[in-house]
């Protein structure tokens, strides 16, 4: 029975950081919801300024944890400075989303991050509302994708000079290989259009990826396409596995994770959408291509890496820990008093009600 328990507490060891990362949510909102009243007379610049380090401080406490919990290898040119870019990755796992943190803090770039999401998660208590805030632009699939609604929100974003760290995931949907069917019919698609089949990525959508690209061609620097891959993800078969969760990355269950970049000039993309998507896949195609090797290479000391020249980049506690003791603390402190647990829980079903509100009236 001892044994039983301790069994069960270690497989339950993702719930610590889980309640600080959700717990301390509300406590954000509402640091955020009273800058966003005062800044409200100031202009539109101040609040991003003051926005974009509050994420900032947000994105790096839960960095502390995702950081802490795995190693992370690095592939390719990774800048060192700050720019206006577009980052296309292949999607498996909700981890994804903070893979783009991962490579954001590292060139002090973490509050520009904005993402293109699907439109189902704007109905996302408190953060559906705040990511489309921050920034982030909800589209919705095939033939309902409002195109104009994506570009207004764009110019918008360069109007006020917002930094521009945009993520998007061509492919639609995460590939994951327990649903076989939608693989299927991602390569019976490819193969009806005429292009070349591939085996551990989706074949990518073009329009959110065009749009972003010609809205903001003379606002960008780069794109950069980023190439991602988990560790302990083949079974004793060869077969590849469900990338990990964040529950399972939580809990260590990802020895580390591989990131390749390829940083791309605005130059050598092709402008129209015809030649563009062919453009895109053939970026698939090479994102297949390094997948199959650190995957299914028949030398085995070529697996679990990509080719070239790596680095075992390991994040400095001073850029995540402080944001973790002041939002903890922040939030301890709220809790610790009646009507700070009172104005904790309002938060959270008022700022869910109003933000479900604020999200079904606007785009």
């Amino acid at each position: 029975m001892l044994l039983s328990l301790v069994l069960h507490t270690y497989s339950m060891r993702y719930v610590l950081p889980a309640a600080v990362m959700m717990g301390t949510a509300p406590t954000y909102v509402l640091a955020w919801g009273a800058w966003r009243l005062l800044s409200a007379v100031l202009p539109a610049r101040f609040y991003r300024e003051v926005d974009d380090r509050l994420y900032t401080i947000y994105q790096s406490m839960v960095l502390f944890f995702f950081e802490n919990y795995t190693g992370v290898i690095i592939y390719g040119d990774l800048p060192k400075n700050k720019e206006n870019v577009i980052y296309l990755s292949n999607h498996q796992c909700t981890v994804d989303w903070i893979i783009a943190d991962m490579l954001a803090i590292r060139q002090n770039a973490l509050g520009h991050v904005r993402y293109v999401l699907k439109d189902g998660l704007k109905w996302l208590p408190l953060y559906g509302w705040y990511f489309s805030q921050h920034g982030g632009v909800y589209v919705k699939r095939s033939a309902n994708f409002n195109e104009k609604e994506m570009r207004e929100k764009l110019r918008a974003q360069m109007k006020a000079e917002t930094p521009m760290y945009l993520v998007i995931f061509p492919e639609g949907t995460r590939y994951n290989p327990e649903i076989p069917k939608v693989i299927a019919d991602s390569q019976s698609f490819a193969e009806k259009e005429g292009l070349a089949i591939l085996k551990h990525v989706l074949t990518p959508r073009v329009k959110a990826t065009h749009v972003a690209i010609d809205t903001m061609k003379d606002y960008l620097d780069a794109v950069y396409d980023v190439t991602v891959a988990y560790e302990g993800t083949v079974d004793h078969k060869g077969q590849r596995k469900l990338a990990p969760s964040m529950t399972e990355f939580l809990c260590k269950e990802c020895p580390r994770v591989h990131i390749f970049i390829d940083r791309i000039e605005l130059k050598d993309i092709p402008e129209e959408q015809m030649y563009m998507r062919r453009w895109l896949h053939e970026r698939f195609e090479i994102k297949d291509k390094l997948l199959i090797e650190f995957y299914d290479a028949k030398d085995s000391k070529r697996r679990n890496k990509f080719p070239g020249k790596s680095v075992h980049s390991k994040l400095s506690l001073k850029k995540t820990l402080p944001s973790l003791l002041f939002l903890g603390g922040l939030t301890a402190s709220m809790l610790l008093t009646e009507s700070g647990r009172k104005l904790y829980v309002k938060t959270w079903i008022y700022g869910t009600l109003i933000g479900c509100l604020w999200v079904s009236i606007k785009p």
